[in-house]
């Protein structure tokens, strides 16, 4: 049975005033502790500045007698030198007690490797240390850095992995302590029930604040202690940097983090693809292929693949050539859009928190329902079909997969009322499309066959 189930976010030196959050991983853990028994490590992979090692040691702390968290980007030489030599394993669990003071007991003790990507040779022991049996292994690393350096090594097939992802809106609502609005919204869209106007309006705003935040940990925690916007947009900058000091490590001629600075300005233009020459100026799709790739693993940006024949086997038609790039997380695009500007120039912030938003403004809209999606486990697909003419196209902005069919989703940010680009692809392919939906700002509501989804239930689908 849990301890407990909320997840501070700390340092591994407990500061003082810490706030809680509450994590859904943390079942995921739970079931992987119970049902593998040792016989696997876990890996807590995703981007950085999610709380992968704020998760790790408090499951460590919750759930075994002791454990030995070992942050291999601080690590001390003679740490890392331990994983050279594997011959002697009671020689090394020696060692790490003596240099950590913390005594291990057997099957229930854990040890973290946190920031594995910073000691390949650690990871690639993980096949022997799970052999042993003795302790339990949670490996924690950002994606990004983690595929970078475990090139030249062994992976370990013993080797359970669990994808994180910024804080959904669930958790976010955990976070400002409420714990009742979720499961009520769950329970009005399994049974199509409309909320009304006020109830909706209030859900609204409150999902208004959540876009602009965003669901990293920190700024999360910024916004709870203070309540000003100005101080979550610095976190989110900081967040923002790291990010494209992350991507320069990913590819040094500076390609990942040009397309990744100029997701904002893409998604602005409505085009039926990202536009890879006016990010990187002389560069071609065909090329960077292996570079967007590597941006979608990596859960710091979330890829939209074009399907060209979209059925349920919507992967096996993936253009890898066009393509959508989101941020991984709605509140840093915000950040992201007005970078180089004071906050005070930040547009987005106001109109939001004022329903103010603009048409041409409505594709932040389109980046907060391609985290959702993401968050729920749903890759990203998109299509479009050309006009008669070829000189314009139909575009559904999303299709997920739906039991043996698929089904399209179209967000409007305003002018609900037309939807000629889904009439138009459930008409092409309608013995393939099992639901059609419309994810907009207004009520809950089913009309002529069409499924209008407020946003912020866009975690139901």
């Amino acid at each position: 049975m849990t301890k407990v189930l909320y997840l501070r976010y700390i340092s591994t030196t407990m500061e003082k005033n810490t706030i809680l959050f509450k994590r859904k991983i943390y079942d995921r853990l739970l079931k992987w502790k119970r049902e593998r028994n040792g016989e696997s490590a876990i890996l807590i992979q995703g981007a950085r500045r999610i709380g992968k090692s704020t998760l790790a040691e408090e499951f460590a702390r919750n759930e075994y007698e002791s454990y030995i968290l070992i942050d291999f980007a601080i690590a001390p030489p003679e740490v890392h030198d331990l994983f050279r030599d594997l011959s002697d394993l009671n020689y090394l669990f020696l060692r790490l007690q003596l240099i950590y003071q913390v005594r291990l007991f057997e099957r229930k003790s854990v040890i973290i490797f946190d920031e594995i990507q910073k000691a390949p040779l650690a990871r690639q022991a993980i096949k022997h240390l799970v052999k042993d049996g003795r302790y339990d292994y949670i490996e924690t690393g950002s994606l990004i850095t983690v595929h970078k350096s475990s090139q030249e090594i062994l992976l370990p097939s013993e080797e359970t992995r669990v994808d994180m992802f910024p804080m959904d809106y669930e958790e976010f609502r955990w976070a400002l302590g409420d714990t009742a609005t979720i499961p009520l919204l769950r329970t009005a869209f399994e049974k199509r029930i409309p909320l009304g106007d006020t109830v909706h309006r209030r859900m609204m705003r409150n999902f208004r604040l959540y876009m602009l935040v965003g669901g990293m940990p920190k700024a999360v925690s910024e916004y709870i202690k203070t309540n000003n916007l100005a101080a979550v947009d610095l976190i989110k900058r900081d967040i923002v940097s790291l990010y494209e000091e992350d991507f320069m490590k990913l590819d040094d001629t500076g390609r990942a983090t040009a397309l990744y600075d100029a997701i904002p300005a893409q998604l602005s233009k409505n085009a039926s693809r990202y536009q890879i020459a006016s990010a990187v100026p002389g560069e071609r799709a065909d090329r960077v292929t292996s570079v967007i790739k590597m941006m979608n693993d990596c859960m710091a940006a979330n890829v939209a693949y074009h399907s060209n024949d979209p059925n349920v086997g919507l992967a096996l038609t993936m253009d890898n050539e066009r393509f959508k790039i989101y941020a991984s997380d709605t509140g840093m695009f915000v950040a992201l859009a007005f970078k180089d500007k004071d906050f005070t120039d930040n547009v987005i912030y106001e109109k939001l928190l004022n329903d103010k938003l603009s048409t041409n403004l409505g594709y932040v809209y389109e980046n907060i329902v391609a985290q959702m999606l993401r968050a729920a486990g749903k890759q990203l697909f998109y299509h479009t079909i050309p006009t008669s003419d070829g000189k314009k196209y139909y575009e559904i902005d999303f299709l997920i997969a739906d039991e043996y069919k698929i089904s399209p989703i179209e967000v409007k940010s305003s002018g609900y009322k037309s939807h000629t680009s889904l009439d138009i692809f459930c008409g092409k392919f309608s013995e393939r499309v099992q639901n059609r939906y419309i994810i907009y700002t207004k009520d809950l509501k089913r009309e002529q066959g069409i499924d209008y989804i407020p946003v912020y239930m866009t975690m139901f689908l």
